[in-house]
């Protein structure tokens, strides 16, 4: 049974940051577009950011552009979510996605696999 498993999430001062990561236990890892999703109680889950399974392309909601970075280390199974000059309207719950051989534009019904969830909290 494939497993996503997300970490580093907690509470933070806006301006701050976080790392993410979310470790994965499927064996074809490398063959699986990598994602961050978000949702706040209420909302819809959003797409947050992607990196294509090729490695060569990532996407990333406007919102944060030029703040998060998406990245992956294939050897370790595991991507990350860096998350810098974090607002109050980043809080949400963080979700790790896998979808193989998707684009790094990554749709919820596209998903294969998703993570459990990790709290973000911005205070202002």
């Amino acid at each position: 049974q494939v497993q996503l498993v997300e970490s580093g999430g907690g509470l933070v001062q806006a301006g701050g940051s976080l790392r993410l990561s979310c470790a994965a236990s499927m064996g074809t890892f490398r063959t699986y577009t990598m994602g961050w999703f978000r949702q706040v109680p209420g909302t819809e889950r959003e797409f947050v950011a992607g990196l294509s399974w090729s490695g060569g392309f990532t996407y990333y909601v406007d919102s944060v552009k030029g703040r998060f970075t998406i990245s992956r280390d294939n050897a370790k199974s595991t991507v990350y979510l860096q998350m810098n000059s974090l607002k109050p309207e980043d809080t949400a719950v963080y979700y790790c996605a896998a979808d193989r051989y998707g684009n790094s534009y990554m749709k919820k019904d596209e998903v294969d696999y998703w993570g459990q969830g990790t709290q973000v909290t911005v205070s202002s």
